[in-house]
């Protein structure tokens, strides 16, 4: 163990793998519901989710292209059909770094995810990096709600001021994760704007454009 911290809580997608299998099952779900749209269309809105980081991009996508009050969890419903992370999909740094973290650190997942995100990192080999899992399929419960957070730190034994979260999101990672008091880095991919303005990189304790930086991230908190 580290002298600061105990526990690593990492984010799946856009850390561990590219999102892009799920930017294109939403994409073909809103068709799939009466969207017209062009993919670049798709793509302006999806960017202006990244850089607000505020709220549900899903629900942000339906009500622009479906119309106020369109139903959000049919979209999920739909998206979750072709939502699956192929082998290609792991991000080259993912294994590295989980292998230089292993025995420093221990490490837990805290994602929205489907529970079939687990075959898949078995398949890849890193589920066997992880002690903890909040995945909120099998939980019920989506982050930015912070009992997700919670239930992670209380399976683990962890102390919050002794842990820390990794994702792509401020709102959904970095601020929920902080209010339950854990440390934050957030990783500039994903679901993260191209180019965050200060006063948005000034909100977690490190900031990192790759995992390659994360050990040395994680040793500064």
């Amino acid at each position: 163990m580290t002298g600061r911290l105990d526990w690593v809580f990492l984010d799946v997608g856009g850390v561990l793998y590219a999102d892009q299998t799920y930017y294109l099952a939403v994409r073909e779900a809103l068709r799939q519901l009466g969207a017209s749209m062009t993919d670049q269309e798709f793509e302006e809105e999806y960017e202006r989710c990244r850089r607000a980081q505020a709220g549900s991009f899903r629900r942000r996508l339906a009500e622009r292209f479906l119309g106020e009050g369109a139903d959000d969890d049919e979209v999920s419903r739909l998206a979750s059909r072709d939502w699956a992370y192929p082998p290609a999909a792991l991000l080259p740094d993912a294994r590295p770094t989980l292998e230089a973290l292993a025995g420093r650190y221990r490490l837990g997942i805290v994602a929205n995810q489907l529970r079939g995100v687990r075959d898949a990192m078995r398949r890849d080999g890193i589920d066997r990096f992880f002690e903890v899992w909040a995945v909120s399929e099998e939980l019920g419960v989506e982050k930015p709600d912070p009992s997700i957070f919670r239930h992670a730190l209380d399976t683990s034994g962890a102390d919050p001021a002794r842990a820390a979260m990794v994702g792509d999101r401020l709102d959904y990672d970095v601020r929920p994760a902080r209010d339950v008091g854990m440390r934050t880095v957030w990783v500039l991919r994903g679901e993260a704007p191209r180019d965050p303005t200060q006063e948005q990189i000034a909100e977690p304790d490190a900031v990192i454009r790759s995992l390659e930086g994360l050990p040395e991230a994680l040793q500064r908190l």
